[in-house]
């Protein structure tokens, strides 16, 4: 089996592997320019600027009116979904939603004993643009997407959701995206992909109004677009390729963790699968199935370099020093296949998600447990968490000060602006105890 065979018996062996996984985040820059040049073309020509290039990439007699989706034919996409699928998204959808709904926050107000008031005020954005790949050319339409980026966001209470993906050969979109998005209750959903959409999610253009916040998945275009408009929008995160670790004991179904390990590197031949252990039998047992199942595959080929690149057998001497080595892995995607993976619960710091024990791998929250499928990767779940709630609000500091506490405190506060020299914060203050 192409997969690397490694042991991990203290911090001594860490800088090796971690030199062996930093090559993974080798980002190609190459691209920037031209990123950087679509966004200016978006910018000054809006959109006759989406339309040239979403005819020479996507759909070759695009037209300007098939930017925007009708509505009639959302209601038509959904309206041709079979009845099972359609209650399948709604219990998924609802699911997500019931999650996220703990995550709320709230206004706060703070009052002292002389009057003063300090508090926060949370307020969703305006509106979000999210970015939905239409996978495989329209032929896998990635719906999880949409349902994770969107409920958030709706949740969160904000005004409006638009949805940008990339149009088919035909100039169509897949009914399945149109469907959950009129699940979901969005109206806005516009034909465009790559790094265009984004920019026109960003400076607005006559068919799409200018987004605050942008989320969502996307090729080395979208990213690169994404990161450089970091300022002039909010944006969910700067994603890697995905990952998993399992910390696994003897107790651990080798076809099983085989099974999950497989799930990431079929995704991307960056994708990183990592199994950690305490038992040889295990770690045999699993190579061994790892063979078999990968040529069972359709996309055995992508997951084959995926394994052989990035893929690793690791043995520990004990599960607590696994527990050490996930922690320095810091995983997007966890799952902890002991007999008792609650007790080894507390040990773990860093991950983005933890599945618990071994009837649930990591695909039940990718579609349908609840908690979100968008996570920090490449090490940044140590300082990043998973999209929330949170990535659709901001807050804003209330203070409410009184005559008596200038008179007060304006003399501290002017000798500390003066200290910075900056004069005219000092006479601010102190002209009002004249």
């Amino acid at each position: 089996m192409p997969c690397r065979e490694l042991r991990y018996t203290s911090r001594a062996d860490w800088p090796t592997l971690n030199d062996w996984l930093k090559g993974r985040w080798n980002p190609d820059l190459s691209m920037e320019h031209q990123v950087r040049e679509i966004l200016r073309q978006v910018q000054d020509k809006g959109d006759a600027a989406l339309v040239d290039y979403t005819r020479r990439f996507d759909c070759s007699d695009f037209q300007e009116d098939w930017i925007r989706v009708p509505a009639a034919d959302l209601t038509s996409a959904l309206a041709s979904i079979p009845a099972e699928d359609l209650t399948i998204l709604k219990t998924a959808i609802d699911n997500v939603r019931q999650f996220h709904e703990q995550q709320l926050q709230r206004s706060w107000f703070q009052t002292k004993p002389d009057g003063t008031v300090l508090g926060q005020m949370v307020r969703p954005v305006e509106r979000v643009g999210l970015y939905v790949p239409g996978g495989q050319g329209g032929t896998t339409p990635l719906v999880s997407s949409l349902i994770m980026n969107a409920v958030p966001a709706q949740v969160a209470g904000v005004d409006a959701v638009a949805v940008v993906s990339p149009p088919r050969a035909d100039g169509t979109l897949d009914a399945y995206i149109l469907a959950t998005a009129a699940l979901l209750g969005i109206c806005e959903v516009y034909r465009l992909g790559s790094a265009w959409s984004v920019a026109a999610l960003a400076f607005g253009t006559r068919s799409i109004p200018p987004v605050d916040v942008i989320a969502g998945p996307g090729n080395i275009y979208v990213t690169t677009a994404k990161r450089l408009l970091v300022g002039q929008v909010g944006i969910d995160m700067i994603a890697g390729p995905s990952e998993i670790a399992i910390l696994a004991d003897e107790s651990a179904n080798p076809e099983w963790v085989a099974a999950d390990l497989l799930s990431q590197a079929e995704h991307d031949p960056l994708a990183a699968s990592i199994l950690v252990s305490d038992s040889p039998s295990l770690l045999e047992n699993v190579k061994m199935a790892l063979t078999r199942q990968l040529a069972l595959l359709p996309r055995a080929e992508t997951a084959k370099v995926s394994l052989t690149d990035w893929g690793a057998l690791i043995a520990v001497p004990d599960i607590p020093i696994g527990a050490e080595l996930i922690n320095l892995l810091a995983p997007e995607h966890l799952e902890l296949c002991v007999d008792d993976p609650w007790q080894l619960l507390g040990l773990i710091r860093n991950a983005g998600a933890v599945f618990m024990g071994h009837h649930c791998p990591e695909p039940i929250g990718d579609y349908f447990a609840g908690p979100n499928h968008v996570l920090p990767t490449m090490g940044t779940a140590r300082f990043a968490s998973g999209l929330s709630v949170d990535n659709f609000i901001k807050k804003s500091n209330i203070i409410a000060t009184s005559c008596g506490y200038v008179a007060k405190h304006g003399q501290a506060v002017a000798r500390l602006a003066s200290l910075e020299g900056l004069d005219a914060h000092a006479r601010s203050v102190v002209c009002r105890n004249v």
